[in-house]
């Protein structure tokens, strides 16, 4: 009996997936640290014998490569895929026998041009050859589907249309009770839009997915409407995938020592030194080294990380243990920051050869309402599509990912700043706080946006942007 087991990337919202038949396993859309796939087929005793891509991907670095040159896996790739490397072409009309198992893909654009989902049949349990089980990668989704604007602006409306179709397809072709597994939509910016439930089959999404509950031009014209920003390392990780990515590296990065950590606080952004602290945001409001970046190790870090690093900048990272270090190297490869110049782990206050220290204050939404409007500046990171949803009156609209080009238009004295939960706004405040020759009182609100409107704060919508300094 076929069995299929979830490996969970839930800092970058994504899943893959390990199905076997207790012999032999076939691994699909693995993340780059591929020792939790040993780990996980070590523990059910099965032998990795196929390994499947649904599509180059845009939001992570691929670990199958490497996956299927450590295993001699058949490495199945969209044989339509320009890649630098070798692989089993697959497509549309192929059947692949993976122990008692079958792998049937079907050809789903939308998500991008060469998209394949995988009907999974269990020839043991069923001899007819129904579908089980089906791996839709970035096409059908839970309650939504893949964006369509990763490929090319000029690509967007063909493969939104394309994404329609492909999501009827599965549905009309599929028994209602096969499992659905998506790789995209536990958090993903490659959702289109937020996604519903942790688990579905293709007969729930008939009246879940807007592909089959709208008519085909309002779900164009919907999900075009509702695509914003997405993170700007995308743009580095088809190439990337496509060319075949390098061995993962997991080791230590180098150590620090406090005189060179000093150094390079005091050389800050502006010469590209990036000392990230991965502490708590309170803590990190509390009392941190002058210079430093807060970017909590929680499930945002490496996306914001990743979104707003440039590449030319020297990263450095500091914690409390050297096992908060190790996570967030994990994290970092996944999306190909490999290069990380040296690490720091300790009290914070030890790490840098006495380097001064700041501090700013943490307060939330009924703080804000307590103080004087006219007295303050409001400052809004969340994105454009948040934005739309309302926000504090009179605030100024900066998303996260425009920040450290627009610390500019952020004046002087005392500036609130809030997102959806707090951590945009104390990533915001850090950048803020690093800005040289200001003279800021920082107040990061820490508290979750639905509670603005709940405390009383006056909301507005369609706001034109607010005047600052």
């Amino acid at each position: 009996m076929i069995n299929v087991q979830t490996i969970a990337t839930s800092s970058l919202g994504d899943r893959s997936y390990l199905a076997h038949d207790g012999d032999v396993a076939l691994v699909v859309d693995p993340q780059r640290d591929i020792d939790r796939v040993f780990a996980l087929a070590e523990e059910l005793g099965v032998r990795i014998t196929h390994v499947a891509e649904t599509h180059i991907h845009n939001d992570y670095v691929s670990g199958g490569l490497e996956l299927a040159q450590r295993t001699g896996a058949a490495y199945l790739v969209d044989a339509r895929d320009q890649v630098g490397f070798d692989r089993t072409p697959i497509g549309e009309g192929d059947d692949v026998a993976i122990g008692s198992m079958r792998l049937r893909p079907l050809a789903t654009p939308g998500h991008t041009h060469h998209h394949l989902s995988y009907a999974l049949i269990d020839t043991q349990a069923d001899e007819s050859g129904a579908v089980q089980a089906v791996f839709t990668g970035g096409s059908m989704l839970y309650g939504t589907t893949g964006r369509t604007d990763l490929v090319s602006p000029d690509d967007t409306v063909e493969l939104t249309h394309a994404q329609y179709h492909s999501v009827r397809r599965l549905v009309g072709e599929l028994p209602a009770d096969a499992v659905v597994y998506p790789t995209h939509g536990f958090g993903s910016f490659c959702s289109a839009t937020p996604p519903s439930g942790e688990a579905s089959t293709v007969g729930d999404q008939r009246t879940a997915n807007p592909a089959l509950t709208q008519d085909e031009q309002e779900f164009v014209d919907t999900l075009i409407a509702g695509l914003g920003a997405y993170p700007a390392y995308y743009a580095r990780m088809a190439p990337t995938n496509a060319a075949g990515p390098a061995p993962v590296d997991l080791s230590a990065p180098e150590p620090v020592a406090p005189v060179e950590l000093r150094t390079r606080l005091e050389a800050g952004i502006a010469a590209g030194q990036w000392v990230v602290d991965l502490r708590e945001r309170t803590a990190f409001a509390a009392g941190h080294l002058i210079g430093s970046l807060s970017f909590q190790l929680a499930q945002p870090f490496v996306t914001y990380l990743g979104w707003l690093l440039p590449d030319d900048a020297e990263l450095t990272l500091i914690g409390e243990t050297s096992e908060q270090v190790a996570d967030a190297r994990r994290e970092l490869v996944r999306i190909g920051i490999d290069g990380i110049a040296g690490a720091a782990a300790g009290p914070v206050d030890t790490l840098a050869d006495d380097a001064p220290m700041a501090s700013y204050q943490v307060s939330d939404f009924p703080g804000l309402l307590a103080r004087d409007p006219a007295a303050v500046v409001v400052v809004d990171a969340r994105t454009e599509n948040e934005r739309a949803g309302g926000g504090v009156a009179e605030s100024v609209h900066i998303p996260l990912h425009e920040m450290l080009a627009r610390r500019d238009e952020v004046p002087d004295g005392e500036v609130w700043i809030y997102c959806g939960s707090g951590y945009r706004a104390s990533v915001a405040a850090s950048l803020l706080a690093a800005e040289p020759g200001r003279d800021r009182e920082l107040v990061v609100i820490d508290d979750d946006w639905p509670n603005a409107a709940d405390t009383g704060l006056p909301i507005a919508h369609d706001q034109t942007p607010a005047p600052v300094g």
